[in-house]
């Protein structure tokens, strides 16, 4: 995806659309705006943006339904803004088929680099790399084999399997354990800490500072390549 790419933002603060309006567009992407859900909708069906950038709190529908209502045509990528006290926000919007979130109160640097990274991996497509560096290792996930050797586990396997296909993106701790244990497992976060613990000390060089399989408390998990 190049830099004329089409970013629709959707949020009910005048003054917030104006000025990412305003950055944006300096920074050569072509912006439309929507003050609310119902305009969001008709917006993406009509012009199809490359990534939307969405309020959550807006003032017609919940942001989540306005997720799921794209999502019911389009993969387009979306990055969530939210308030601090939207943790349980920001998960369900994640869980919905958001891409990404940025927290408010944001500085423009922090949205342009979740930009940047969010429409870095959708013009990558689906294709996720069979083979990554992990500290002093390399993981060859096809083959199931670790250079310089490391024995994972079966369950230790799927967990960085579904990490390492998603680079760069946070993958929340429902998905996780639904795609791991099952839906009768998505309570079980002590799950998550225990395994991803153990990938960290076999992989990561500093265990207590990993580089590559990083912690959102609350949220869930990113590998950073």
């Amino acid at each position: 995806m190049d830099t004329t790419a089409r970013i629709l933002v959707v949020d009910d603060e005048p003054q917030l659309l104006r000025a990412l309006r305003i950055n944006l567009a300096a920074r050569h992407y072509d912006v439309a705006v929507a003050a609310d859900g119902g305009a969001a909708l008709r917006q993406a069906a009509d012009w199809h943006p490359d990534l939307i950038v969405l309020d959550l709190g807006l003032p017609d529908m919940d942001g989540v339904d306005v997720i799921h209502g794209l999502r019911g045509w389009t993969g387009v990528p979306i990055i969530v803004l939210s308030g601090r006290d939207g943790g349980a926000d920001k998960v369900e919007a994640l869980d919905a088929g958001a891409d990404d979130y940025v927290t408010k109160p944001f500085g423009l640097d922090e949205l342009l680099a979740r930009i940047r990274a969010v429409t870095r991996r959708a013009a990558a497509g689906s294709e996720a790399p069979a083979r990554v560096t992990i500290g002093d290792h390399l993981v060859d996930l096809a083959g199931k084999t670790v250079t310089p050797p490391v024995r994972l586990t079966p369950t230790e396997w799927r967990l960085l399997e579904i990490l390492v296909r998603n680079p760069g993106k946070l993958v929340t701790q429902r998905r996780l354990l639904t795609e791991v244990w099952g839906p009768a497992y998505v309570k079980e976060t002590h799950y998550l800490r225990q395994y991803l613990g153990q990938l960290r000390r076999k992989l990561e060089r500093d265990p207590a500072r990993p580089r590559h399989l990083i912690t959102e408390p609350g949220m869930g998990y990113r590998f950073t390549p």
